[in-house]
């Protein structure tokens, strides 16, 4: 049976930050933390936010590192506590808001955060209990503004997911206005993690055909878009489309992803240095060319409809093509080569397998990968 939800408010516009104390309101949040980055902080864009938050009383945790760790979940739910807060506010990219939902359940539930894991069975465990949560994104990638999970790299070194209805922030703030400042390869990265949500949703093949549509737009959007943002940051069209395609990405990914977030989140696991978004595009391709054969891509014309939202014409069912757009469009973009390039060694797949075969995201793709199909997909992907 198909479960479709869709999913929270949005306020989605340029200047959307100043609707942040009526929101607030609506969710009874009267003493938020706001979680952040010093990326952010040093930016101006939390100045935006804090002064949309004049006369209300809050708490600032801007340490939020660049993949959430549940050290870093404590470190903010000893603030939270302290400070007597009753909800939060997430303003940053996919990290801060993911850390935030951490500490929605650490600050809420008792024991270690990896109780609460996807994959430990934890999921049931997480109830209306969290605290309440405002996100704000400031890249246009992750889309966890409109989503039920959050990725932790928890004390043992896994990088997990932790999925319930009710970490799902109350109101997502979608002001494209606080991308405006985004460097050009943070937005190239952050960028094709979107399109990645788009693509990898679309190619699941669980039945939820509004997802399915959702995401087929958002790849449009993205695609046609993200050179032009990343190239010219002021460019207000761009950088709204790009908000709409990150927003749209996580809106479907509920309905599963797969082999290409199997693979980043265990490699993110392994080596935290690297960033997701860049991951999930380099990714992209090996995954493409293996999913292609899968019995659903090809009855469905996954592949052909995959190619029309991205303007390739004449665009065969192998995969070849699109996988090599997306190459080419790496490239232009300035990101990676390949997995070598970021540092990555044969030595390290091992365990970088073992990760991605306990995923949550493993078995929700057209194929079922094998520990060989992994190592095929990281060997391709060098």
């Amino acid at each position: 049976m198909a479960l479709i939800y869709y999913i929270t408010q949005v306020q989605l516009d340029f200047g959307a930050i100043a609707l942040l104390p009526q929101e607030c309101e609506k969710a009874g949040i009267r003493r938020p933390l706001v979680v952040t980055d010093q990326g952010v902080r040093a930016a101006g864009v939390l100045d935006k936010a804090l002064a949309a938050l004049v006369g209300m009383q809050h708490a600032v945790f801007d340490q939020t590192p660049s993949n959430p760790t549940e050290a870093g979940v404590r470190a903010a739910v000893e603030i939270y506590t302290r400070e007597a807060c009753d909800g939060l506010i997430a303003v940053g990219g996919g990290s801060s808001i993911d850390l935030a939902k951490g500490v929605a359940i650490a600050a809420t539930h008792p024991g270690p955060l990896k109780t609460y894991a996807t994959i430990e069975g934890g999921s049931p465990k997480i109830t209306d209990k969290v605290a309440p949560l405002i996100a704000v994104p400031t890249t246009a990638g992750t889309g966890s503004e409109v989503a039920r999970g959050a990725i932790v790299i928890v004390d043992d070194g896994r990088k997990l997911g932790f999925h319930s209805w009710s970490l799902v922030p109350k109101t997502a703030i979608c002001d494209p206005e606080l991308t405006l400042g985004l460097p050009p390869l943070l937005t190239a990265a952050t960028g094709m993690d979107a399109i990645a949500h788009c693509l990898e949703t679309f190619m699941a093949p669980a039945l939820n055909p509004p997802a399915d549509g959702i995401a087929l737009d958002g790849l449009e959007r993205g695609w046609a878009h993200i050179e032009r943002a990343t190239t010219d940051g002021s460019d207000r069209d761009a950088r709204l489309a790009m908000m709409c395609a990150s927003m749209q990405g996580a809106m479907a990914f509920q309905k599963g992803l797969g082999c290409v977030h199997s693979l980043s989140h265990s490699l993110g696991g392994v080596d935290p240095r690297l960033h997701h978004g860049t991951l999930n595009a380099v990714f992209l391709p090996a995954v493409i060319r293996f999913n292609a054969p899968a019995e659903s891509m090809q009855r469905e014309r996954r592949l052909q409809r995959i190619a029309h939202a991205m303007g390739l014409a004449g665009c065969g069912a192998n995969g070849n093509e699109v996988a090599e757009a997306i190459k080419q469009k790496n490239e232009r973009l300035g990101l990676p080569g390949g997995l070598t390039a970021m540092g990555v060694k044969a030595e390290m797949f091992e365990r970088i397998i073992d990760g991605a075969m306990a995923d949550h995201c493993h078995k929700t793709g057209p194929r079922l990968a094998t520990r060989d199909d992994y190592r095929e997909m990281l060997e391709a992907s060098m």
